[in-house]
């Protein structure tokens, strides 16, 4: 096991990875920005090294000074948690080269994985059913509208290296497809440096499904069930489920076992998420494959008992899966809402700041995880999530009901938050029937939707 870990993040999620290594009795070393200084991932660890500026190109993506302070603190292994460094196959072979254990997939999984179209192309070799669409890659715009007309409107344009809905647009015919396609490829390229685009057919209003897996050095591989996140502004999660109200037990085994077959196809060790598109007929199609952690990772862990922090740990350690697929039972509800420091009212704009006072709700079955406190400021300069609010009932009815009371108890002062809308998407009956799709905000919110 590892003496000392570093980690390669900020926020709820370093907090997060910390708090794991305390209870492994490992040590830990947490890197900021002069912005986070203040943050409480730096007051946490066991030891804290400044890296840099503000600026995340020049801080929490800057290789060459994580791995110097890695070296100089005398750490075994990195973990990378979400975002920033965590799907960059570079950084994974450089660790590997300085002899520090990446928390994570090798990096020639990642960057198969990584790349929508190759990882797409790996599917449909595994057997495993992907949404029809283009067979290769495309650059130019008139190759790729000729792409859109065989496959039939409406198409989604997506970016090869995109995420977190960046480089991604509907067409609906070929009157839109030339800017919707020119607009995707520049954000691409603004965002991942990449042109490479593909174009899949649309599947409408359907729910976005995604199913935890873990795999081990010695070819184990297990799902652990299901995640809703269907609940989506701009293809940007908002609040996630598990298990999802649309599942059946025997879906959710067909959905799992091709997950744990599309993991054993490219050979997949750690923690990963195979993403599926639910249409309303319960036909399901692979999207994505993230080979990190997830920012919805608690739902997983509220229904399952396990860490998976722990368990990315342990597998980066050698250690073979300590459950098997019969271990995993899923037993009552979780649902996670993001906490973010945004005005919902006016186009969702960040509101960093102070925050002056904070009151966190508690109780059975309801979990915190932030890096905020009274006094803290919230920097500009990142990503606005405050923290993650996660409940755990014996069903979906009790779990919406303590969500709906946690939000109602929670305080958040001096900076403007997404909590009211929070409350508002769990107080509508159509949630509240699960009769929830991709496109629930935009039908239910569309005040919201700009």
């Amino acid at each position: 096991m590892f003496d000392k870990i570093l980690i390669a993040n900020r926020g709820e999620i370093a907090v997060r990875i910390i708090r794991a290594c305390r209870e492994m009795g490992i040590k830990t070393v947490a890197v900021y920005s002069e912005a986070d200084k203040d943050s409480l991932h730096t007051l946490l660890a066991d030891e804290a090294v400044c890296i840099g500026p503000a600026s995340s190109t020049q801080s929490y993506l800057n290789m060459e000074r994580i791995l110097t302070a890695t070296v100089a603190m005398k750490a075994d292994a990195i973990h990378p948690g979400f975002g920033f460094l965590s799907e960059n196959a570079r950084f994974a072979d450089l660790c590997k080269k300085c002899n520090i254990t990446f928390i994570g997939p090798d990096a020639d999984i990642i960057t198969k994985m990584g790349n929508k179209s190759e990882a797409r192309k790996t599917m449909i070799e595994a057997g495993v059913p992907v949404v029809p669409g283009g067979k290769e890659a495309v650059h130019q715009v008139g190759e790729a509208k000729a792409m859109a007309e065989k496959i039939g409107f409406p198409v989604m344009i997506k970016a090869s290296s995109g995420g977190g809905g960046k480089g991604m647009r509907i067409s609906r015919g070929v009157e839109d497809f030339e800017g919707n396609f020119k607009n995707a490829q520049m954000e691409s390229v603004k965002g991942f440096s990449d042109d490479t685009m593909y174009i899949e057919k649309c599947i409408e209003k359907p729910r976005h499904i995604e199913i935890q897996i873990l795999g081990d050095q010695y070819g184990n591989v297990i799902h652990l069930g299901e995640r809703d996140c269907s609940i989506q502004r701009r293809h940007q999660k908002v609040l996630e489920e598990s298990p999802s109200a649309a599942i059946s037990e025997e879906l959710r085994s067909r959905m799992g076992e091709v997950a744990v077959c599309a993991a054993k196809a490219v050979g997949y060790v750690n923690a990963g998420t195979i993403e599926f598109l639910l249409d309303k007929d319960k036909n399901f199609y692979f999207m994505e494959m993230n080979t990190r952690i997830q920012v919805e990772h608690p739902v997983t862990e509220m229904v399952t008992g396990l860490d998976l922090i722990k368990e990315q740990i342990r597998i980066a350690a050698g250690e073979p899966l300590g459950v098997s697929q019969k271990d995993i039972i899923i037993r009552g509800h979780a649902i996670e809402c993001r906490i973010n420091a945004e005005n919902p009212a006016k186009n969702f704009m960040p509101c960093p700041g102070v925050i002056k006072n904070v009151h966190v709700p508690g109780g059975n079955g309801i979990r915190i995880d932030t890096h905020i406190y009274s006094s803290y400021q919230v920097p500009a300069n990142y990503d606005s999530m405050l923290m993650k609010l996660i409940v755990h009932g014996k069903d979906r009815k009790e779990a919406i009901s303590k969500m709906r009371s946690a939000l109602g108890e929670l305080i958040i002062e001096g900076i403007e938050t997404n909590v009211d809308f929070q409350f508002d998407i769990l107080s509508h009956e159509s949630y509240q029937n699960g009769d929830v799709d991709t496109d629930f905000i935009p039908k239910y919110f569309p005040d919201y939707v700009r």
